[in-house]
């Protein structure tokens, strides 16, 4: 199983580069084809359905934990209706929720401060988005086959391809003179594509898919999983775009484009972890209960101690370029304005990153009513402290206050996920992961206080980084991991031959 969620995470990571470094390229097009304001609006048009991300009613979650315990069980019959059952409730809820946002995009452009000169487009824009909101639900749920099996090949070669050729066209269209309309139809038909791939795929993996049964008897266990993972992401949801709507409506959308470019550079971290996580929900589900504890437990510390080792290197590289890697790719305006935002994001990030594992555990066993609790108890204490430090400080305000809220929600996730699921974060190597943290962010704390990365500290955080690798290697790597490590190293390497 350890091995089957690394090389699903592998997958899945490749399947998040790649995408990546396109959009790494492209970007910078689009923002210079757009300007800062209709970069923003297009980020907004975005934005606005990722708010209503909750209207499949937890389908898409429900149908990947169902569906891998039916898996595990044998039972393909089961599986395939688990599927189709969840199709069917996630659109009877999805489709009126797009509509409402057909009908109410003006008053939806009016709302988040729309300028004027992009209205017209803004409107259309949202309402092709609609559409995209539906689709790409549906594209959640039918690779469901492709989860249960730790597949994340094909999960990746469908969705990463479909997301390469989105952002490749979205700059030509701009060129073209299409305007944000025709980026957003880009977007719609590259959904489209994901979905014809998703549905192809796990038709060969379950043929049983083709049916048109629904399980009756699961309908109302995944509307009590589901309906709590709603009442979570309502909140959750705002808790993780909230400051990004307060900046659009109290600041401008210049100040959006701004904290989203930091942002995004940011978030590229979470694509590591966050590339474990759709390995290892359909994992932790087949591993529930008191007989297989123990191999959960082992699978949940390998992921702890492999975040430990490459987390802090990657935040600490990122922190030293950010600067003379907005200037030079979103322009100077942009390396003046995202450089601080993007610190601030970084402190929170180093956290949230782990979190992501005991997130992962709670889901996993079932218990999304307890998330739902923790972010509507979060909800409102961060809405204050998002409105008060955006709209009083800008771009860097709204950045603190993210980070502010996510180190709070880590730590409570550790302690949830032993109270819920039952497992621990790692004893082994913390004293020294401690220690390497220390020894690595002294170089960027030189850098904020210069306001620059010069030589002397490129060359301070590198002797760092040889220090901190030799730390790892000793405390925070068990000789049988490093011992699996290396046979796995070998296996490939013989391979290649």
């Amino acid at each position: 199983m350890t091995t089957k969620v690394v090389k699903g995470s592998i997958w899945t990571l490749a399947g998040n580069v790649a995408p990546l470094a396109v959009s790494l390229v492209a970007t910078p097009f689009v923002i210079r084809l757009l300007g800062a304001e209709g970069y923003g609006v297009f980020i907004l048009i975005g934005l606005i359905p990722t708010y209503l991300g909750f209207a499949d009613l937890g389908m898409s979650l429900a149908s990947t934990r169902f569906g891998s315990e039916a898996f595990s069980e044998g039972d393909r019959q089961k599986e395939a209706r688990v599927i189709r059952t969840a199709a069917m409730i996630a659109l009877s809820a999805v489709v009126p929720v797009a509509a409402l946002i057909a009908i109410l995009a003006p008053q939806l452009i009016e709302l988040f401060n729309v300028p004027d000169a992009f209205r017209g487009e803004a409107l259309i824009a949202l309402r092709l988005a609609s559409i995209t909101f539906i689709v790409n639900f549906l594209c959640a749920i039918f690779n469901t086959p492709q989860l249960a099996r730790l597949r994340m090949d094909l999960n990746t070669a469908i969705n990463a391809g479909s997301r390469i050729l989105g952002i490749i066209a979205t700059p030509f269209a701009l060129y073209l003179g299409f305007g944000i309309i025709g980026a957003v139809s880009v977007l719609l038909a590259a959904s489209v594509l994901n979905l014809i791939g998703h549905l192809s795929v796990s038709r060969r993996l379950l043929p049983e898919l083709a049916g048109t049964s629904i399980d009756r008897a699961m309908i109302r266990p995944m509307l009590k999983f589901g309906g709590a993972l709603v009442v979570a992401a309502i909140a959750g949801i705002t808790l993780a775009n909230a400051e990004k709507g307060i900046l659009a409506y109290a600041v401008s959308a210049s100040a959006l484009a701004y904290y989203t470019v930091a942002f995004t550079l940011a978030n590229m971290m979470t694509l590591f972890s966050g590339s474990m996580i759709q390995s290892l929900i359909p994992a932790f589900s087949q591993l529930q209960g008191e007989a297989k504890r123990a191999q959960l437990g082992s699978i949940y510390s390998r992921g702890l101690r492999f975040s430990m080792l490459w987390s802090l290197p990657v935040l600490v590289f990122l922190a030293l370029i950010a600067k003379p890697f907005f200037t030079i790719w979103a322009g100077p305006e942009f390396g003046r304005e995202s450089s601080w935002p993007f610190y601030f994001l970084l402190g929170g990030l180093f956290l949230n990153l782990f979190a992501l594992l005991p997130h992962s555990a709670i889901l996993a066993a079932g218990r999304t009513d307890i998330l739902a609790k923790l972010y509507w108890i979060e909800l409102g204490p961060h809405l204050i402290i998002v409105w008060y430090l955006a709209s009083r400080y800008g771009p860097s305000g709204a950045a603190a206050a993210w980070s502010i809220r996510v180190i709070a929600d880590a730590a409570i996730h550790f302690y949830l996920a032993k109270r819920v699921a039952g497992v621990a974060p790692p004893r082994q190597g913390l004293v020294g992961f401690v220690v390497g943290v220390v020894l690595m962010t002294m170089p960027v704390a030189a850098m904020m206080y210069v306001g620059e990365t010069t030589v002397w500290i490129a060359a301070w955080a590198a002797a760092a980084f040889a220090a901190y690798v030799v730390i790892a290697w000793r405390t925070i790597l068990g000789k049988d991991e490093i011992a699996w490590a290396a046979a796995v190293l070998r296996n490939r390497l013989g391979a290649l031959r």
